[in-house]
């Protein structure tokens, strides 16, 4: 999630807590440690994909912030002013700030190595976007009238509260377009199928479904409030000619051990070169994906791969028409929508559903 919910979550957690004893100290430490974990963004790892594929790695680590939660409590329980906080409540309070920053993180798309130093792939279970003010909102109030009126417990219990019903009912949101999905997926074979259902952005009303089917990908757009109507597939190419190139380079394996099947692969002329190019098709929305990375260039003797790989800029172009008219599509099935509206045509297989 974005900084400012993080340092919402974390004060209101630590008003939670401690807020009856320590008052404002306990949200505000609870602000800064709630952000902490961010600070690996100022790492400068090399080159683009280092940089996106490291971010959310060992400080975003279970286990680096269990050890660092119990040094933590161990320095307050013996150094504070506070002599009459248990060990256990300062175990309860750091931990439970640290820890929840990974956790939330782990239910949008981009995922979180929660394993590190563990090599397996970051763990995502996308619930609500990386930005939802519905979520936002109720933490951020709990945090302001506790620092407003000193009293820093009972307001940010309630925000909290509130926040976390929320994503009880993003779960049940989600496991309502799963079940409405399924049969579509089934009639085409799909059903095993690598599946990415996620929310579009600010909200959890529509989403997002993609579906990884080796030279395609499909994708679709299904709504809480869709009713009885069908949802429609629209297919892509996926570019899978280049993915063996793509993958004879190190930093095109470490994008495929990122986002698994759910990379496209194409060509553009860079800078007089062509230039091997693979985007990243979970993160953003079609047709406004923000990762896309050049991995080779190609010349007389064929494909090589880059010295430094580089971060392409996200198309901006028609940004604000197509959030508006998303936020048309999140209360309605009318008017119709699909993803090709947003998409460059030249990826498009066959002729657009009715969706």
């Amino acid at each position: 999630m974005d900084s400012i919910t993080q340092a919402a979550l974390g004060a209101a957690i630590g008003g939670a807590v401690l807020g009856r004893r320590l008052g404002r100290k306990a949200v505000l430490v609870g602000a800064a440690l709630g952000t902490l974990p961010d600070l690996d963004v100022v790492i400068d790892y090399g080159d683009a994909v280092a940089n996106v594929t490291e971010h959310r790695g060992f400080s975003h680590s279970l286990f680096v912030l269990a050890g660092l939660a119990t040094a933590l409590a161990l320095l307050a329980a013996r150094f504070a002013p506070a002599r009459d906080i248990s060990l256990r409540r300062w175990g309860l309070f750091f931990g439970l700030i640290l820890l929840t920053h990974p956790l939330l993180d782990a239910l949008t798309t981009y995922g979180t190595q929660l394993w590190w130093p563990l090599e397996v792939r970051p763990a995502a279970w996308p619930i609500v976007f990386i930005i939802d003010p519905l979520y936002s909102l109720p933490l951020l109030v709990g945090v302001g009238v506790a620092l407003a009126t000193g009293r820093a417990q009972r307001a940010p219990r309630w925000g909290l509260a509130l926040s976390c019903a929320y994503l009880v009912f993003a779960v049940g949101a989600k496991q309502l377009v799963e079940a409405r999905i399924a049969p579509v997926l089934a009639e085409q074979g799909l059903e095993q199928a690598p599946r990415l259902v996620q929310p579009t952005p600010f909200n959890t009303l529509l989403w997002r479904v993609t579906v990884a089917d080796g030279a395609h990908h499909h994708e679709a757009l299904v709504g809480v409030l869709d009713g009885d109507r069908r949802p429609s597939l629209e297919t892509y190419a996926r570019g899978d000619d280049l993915e063996a190139t793509a993958l004879d380079s190190a930093r095109g394996r470490r994008l495929d051990w990122f986002a698994g099947p759910f990379l496209r692969y194409e060509t553009r002329h860079l800078d007089g070169r062509e230039t091997l190019v693979a985007t990243d098709l979970r993160l953003g929305f079609p047709g406004f994906h923000p990762f896309a990375f050049t991995l080779a260039t190609r010349d007389d003797g064929g494909w090589q791969p880059v010295g430094v790989s580089e971060q392409l800029p996200s198309p901006s172009r028609g940004n604000r028409d197509a959030l508006s008219r998303l936020g048309s599509r999140i209360l309605s099935p009318e008017p119709r929508l699909c993803t090709s509206d947003f998409v460059s045509r030249q990826w498009l297989v066959g002729t657009p559903g009715s969706c």
